[in-house]
């Protein structure tokens, strides 16, 4: 069986169209975890109405408002089941969904080195949905941790189903004052302990990146007031990733570092990064925000 994992935050206007997706899909062997992050829009009633009607395993939980990691860590402790798919809000399901989820997850169950599965994610177009991110041409699927992603052509977004077991050893830390926590900070570390991924070439989610989503809204502002849980990410990041990965985060550290009156000391503690490590960042760094600027 699958846990189907939502957290949300004033989404009742995005929610009835991943219901909808839900009720379609072939194989309904799930349950799906609702954790509304302190809503203060009608979310709960909404969600109460589709319990009552009783098409699909629904269970519905509320927390006061702390942001989306908390929301999963909650998740993650009411999830009935072996595997957990985390589908945001606004997005919605194809209806071969499960069923391929089903299918990657009978073939994976017996590796104890794989985390978990994971499919495509797509964006709607005029004829259809369009692939977002990579995935290599002719394969099926591919065995990679997340660091390995740039290597094996895996960017963008993916469509997650990681086993429970390895999201109750690998929770999100949680810092006081701050709501937000970029995942690869745990999923990095899932990958530097030797568990990879199958990834596999099928769209399984389509999403809809809103203005006043997550994903779009990133930004030096949400890092700056998050910052305890950022300096956490890229201090993760910058002894893990490779080069030049590594040194485009610890530039970019460097960077907000300086906003908030760091020195270059500070800034070489809070990542435990060497002075030579430091120095080629900043280089990389300023010479990649040049290249970005001219091609503009």
């Amino acid at each position: 069986m699958l846990t189907i994992l939502t957290p949300t935050y004033n989404r009742v206007h995005t929610l009835p169209r991943l219901y909808e997706s839900l009720k379609k899909q072939k194989i309904k062997e799930f349950e799906w975890v609702i954790i509304d992050d302190g809503s203060v829009d009608n979310t709960q009633e909404q969600v109460e109405s589709w319990i009552l009607d009783g098409e699909i395993q629904i269970s519905y939980y509320k927390q006061r408002n702390g942001g989306k990691h908390r929301a999963l860590n909650y998740g993650v402790t009411c999830s009935s089941y072996n595997y957990i798919y985390i589908i945001d809000s606004d997005d919605y399901m194809t209806e071969n969904g499960t069923q391929a989820i089903f299918n990657w997850i009978s073939e994976v169950k017996s590796n104890d080195m794989l985390a978990g599965v994971s499919g495509l994610r797509g964006r709607e177009t005029k004829n259809g949905y369009e692939i977002i991110g990579q995935f290599p041409k002719g394969k099926e699927y591919v065995d990679a941790n997340n660091l390995e992603r740039t290597k094996f052509k895996l960017l963008g977004d993916k469509a997650e189903i990681y086993k429970k077991e390895i999201l109750v050893k690998y929770p999100f830390p949680e810092f006081e004052n701050e709501n937000f926590l970029s995942e690869e900070a745990v999923w990095n570390r899932i990958a530097a302990d030797g568990f990879k991924v199958r990834w596999y070439g099928e769209v399984i989610c389509i999403c809809e990146y809103l203005e006043d989503g997550l994903t779009k809204n990133s930004s030096d502002k949400m890092r700056l007031n998050n910052f305890q849980g950022y300096t956490y990410t890229q201090k993760v990041n910058s002894h893990l990733k490779p080069f030049p990965s590594y040194a485009f985060d610890i530039g970019e550290y460097a960077r907000l570092g300086k906003k908030r009156g760091l020195s270059n000391t500070e800034i070489m503690k809070n990542l435990d990064v060497n002075i030579f490590s430091f120095c080629l960042a900043i280089n990389v760094n300023t010479i990649r925000r040049m290249i970005n600027l001219i091609r503009r």
